[in-house]
């Protein structure tokens, strides 16, 4: 017999005995499959995922059926991701979402759809907004959504298309984008 004691012996300890091949086990499985990162200084930063905006923008130009615009984005931004959605509801319509990492690390995302802004900014924010303000930037109204320990929307309505713009980035990287969108050329599909 491997042990000396009767079951009812046993305790928390021999347990716990028990239980360390096992951990140590899934350990060197997790480390062998690189799934587990030892990072005592906090998390780490890797490579900006690549996303080629210009595609993205001129296939959404050609595909959805309102105006898409390709803002000259400042130097040093980072275009990092894209998505297509539908917005449900009455109201709701297609949108098209590029990200983009801005020099200091943060996220700034664009969004152009046809769906009225009272469908679109719940939408996006994932339930209710309240407007907290409005920014006139290169001659368009921006309507401001915030609140405390929300990231803060800004939607301009554009005529045949809302542009909405959020993230975790500054007021000036939105003002920056809303000042590149204003001038932004309308891409032919």
């Amino acid at each position: 017999m491997a042990s000396d004691k009767p079951r009812i012996l046993h305790n928390n300890r021999d347990m716990v005995w028990s239980l360390v091949p096992l951990v140590l086990f899934c350990v060197l499985i997790a480390a062998i499959a690189s799934q587990c990162t030892f990072s005592p200084g906090g998390p780490t930063t890797g490579p900006i995922p690549s996303f080629d905006i210009d595609s993205a923008l001129k296939y959404d130009a050609e595909d959805l059926s309102f105006p898409v615009r390709e803002p000259v984005i400042p130097e040093g931004w980072t275009p990092n991701s894209g998505s297509r959605s539908i917005v449900s509801g009455d109201g709701g319509g297609d949108s098209s979402t590029v990200g983009f990492i801005t020099p200091t690390g943060r996220y700034i995302q664009l969004t152009q759809s046809d769906a009225i802004e009272t469908v679109l900014v719940p939408f996006v924010a994932g339930g209710p907004r309240t407007a907290t303000g409005t920014e006139d930037v290169a001659g368009y109204n921006w309507v401001v959504y915030g609140g405390e320990g929300v990231e803060p929307i800004w939607i301009s309505d554009f005529g045949d298309v809302r542009l909405l713009i959020t993230g975790s980035a500054s007021t000036e990287d939105f003002e920056q984008l809303a000042t590149a969108l204003a001038d932004a050329p309308v891409l032919t599909g």
